[in-house]
């Protein structure tokens, strides 16, 4: 007997809360980032299937012709309606009532909403990563031009959040520089393996029409094809490839960010952001707040969340067709992307219009004796001793300066005498060294410049390094617009294609 009861009437699908918290939210994703994609891919897909000779041209003319009908009226045009599935659905619909059954009822021959799902979602993503990457180049254009402004401009470095030693915010910004090239490879690593076709898979096996997948993808623009099929439904590497590019470029710019803040402070008094970007005080009237900053970090964790998400979402789910990496992907994926757009976007502006203290950072520079490396250094250079025996001299005359730190700001307390009692102290007698070679070593723009390896703090190693990462960027450039342009041909081949017809 079965004891399992059951309701007396079945609710027809869909059930208004699966329609209301699943249908609706899919199908309003669909309209935004799918819609033109979807009319690209059935024109394809018609215009093959006619050169195949499995369906005739009269009748991938009529698809065409009814997909020019619907796209000229727009996404808004086929908005949600309760019951209807999908975008898809909807879309199939108004083309099989305009060419008839028999035109229209062809255009899912040897094709299944998941290749074409997976092909939709990988062209919606590429544009936004092409958006992304060329947003990234106008931020390296941007601190590069700020960082060839400041070779010279002298600062404190800080390691462990303590004046470490004299850099130049040029040099700080160099780092910005290879880091953010780096991202920008990430992004352009993520684009090609977005920018694959799976159109052909069929529902994961393939199809046994004759079909050319390559010519399918060649009208769309993809570089290449998804050899198995397969893979072609289960992937889920070009979704975390964006993801992680995306927690990586968020991670640093937070980084950054950080840096900024302290920067900003009235304690540090390094930089001043722009008046554009302050906000002020209800009650207290001498407040600048640097809120672009804050955020910049809220929206950096953003992205760095959505981004989380995504690759969550990839986590442990079949190798294959599931709603984990179809419709319930797309929203965390584009609004990850969107949100590190902005922040670019944002960032671009604040080193646009930054600008430093350049007399205060030059002070600054020597204080809490960063030069004492140097002065090491110039020992062993200069007076032929040992590092580690100069080193300890060295250290002594800092720990003997505690009175005069009570005085002054560091280094400057630092004399020959001192120097002397030190090395007698250490080696045992004196060191030839004069106060000419002592002001010199403990003088931060000398710090600098002798430091003029391969990326070195010195300004022109600096301005070398600038100059590869320029030379660097100008290909990434090219790169960019050459993505841009096989899209746009591809869009002209497949539009000559059917107007050929």
């Amino acid at each position: 007997m079965n004891n399992l009861s059951s309701p007396s009437t079945q609710q027809p699908f869909p059930h208004p809360a699966y329609s209301r918290h699943v249908l609706q939210p899919a199908y309003d994703d669909a309209q935004r980032y799918l819609f033109e994609p979807m009319l690209a891919a059935h024109e394809a897909h018609a215009l093959m299937l006619a050169e195949c000779g499995i369906i005739s041209v009269e009748n991938a003319k009529a698809i065409c012709a009814a997909v020019a009908g619907i796209r000229a009226g727009g996404a808004d045009a086929v908005a949600y309606q309760p019951g209807v599935e999908d975008l898809f659905f909807r879309i199939e619909s108004l083309i099989i009532e305009q060419t008839g059954p028999d035109f229209g009822g062809n255009l899912q021959l040897a094709r299944s909403r998941n290749d074409l799902g997976q092909a939709l979602s990988r062209m919606a993503i590429r544009e936004q990563i092409l958006a992304v990457s060329a947003d990234l180049l106008a931020l390296r254009a941007a601190v590069g031009d700020l960082a060839q402004r400041h070779l010279h401009t002298l600062m404190p470095g800080y390691t462990h959040t303590q004046p470490a030693q004299p850099v130049t915010f040029a040099h700080y910004l160099a780092g910005v520089l290879t880091f953010l090239t780096k991202d920008q490879q990430r992004f352009a690593g993520a684009y090609a393996n977005v920018n694959e076709s799976p159109l052909g898979a069929a529902a994961f096996t393939g199809t046994g029409f004759a079909i050319d997948r390559q010519r399918v993808a060649e009208l769309l623009g993809f570089e290449r094809v998804i050899a198995s099929t397969h893979h072609s439904i289960g992937a889920g590497d070009h979704l975390t490839d964006t993801a992680f590019a995306v927690q990586s470029l968020a991670v640093g710019l937070s980084r950054v960010t950080k840096d900024l803040l302290f920067f900003a402070t009235q304690e540090s008094g390094a930089l001043h952001i722009d008046d554009s970007f302050i906000q002020i005080s209800s009650i207290m009237p001498q407040k600048r707040n640097p809120v672009v900053l804050e955020h910049l970090r809220a929206r950096l964790s953003r992205a760095l969340g959505y981004a989380q998400t995504v690759a969550v979402q990839c986590h442990s789910i079949p190798y294959g067709d599931t709603q984990d990496i179809e419709d319930e992907i797309l929203p965390p994926m584009m609004a990850g992307l969107a949100a590190i757009q902005e922040c670019i976007q944002l960032y671009t502006a604040v080193f646009e219009t930054l600008t430093l203290n350049e007399e205060h950072l030059a002070r600054r520079a020597g204080d809490g004796f960063t030069t004492a490396t140097e002065l090491a250094d110039a020992l062993v250079r200069e007076a032929g001793l040992p590092f580690r025996s100069a080193h300890s001299i060295v250290a002594r005359m800092v720990r003997g300066s505690v009175e005069a730190l009570e005085r002054e700001s560091g280094a400057e307390s630092m004399s020959l005498e001192m120097l002397r009692a030190a090395a007698q102290e250490v080696l045992g007698l004196p060191v030839d060294f004069s106060a000419e070679q002592l002001a010199r070593a403990l003088d931060p723009r000398s710090f600098v410049e002798a430091r003029n390896g391969l990326g070195g703090v010195a300004s022109s190693s600096t301005g070398a390094l600038l100059g590869e990462l320029t030379a660097a960027q100008a290909v990434d450039v090219t790169a960019v617009e050459q993505k841009r342009q096989q899209l746009n041909e591809a869009e002209r081949v497949r539009s000559a294609a059917v107007r050929s017809m």
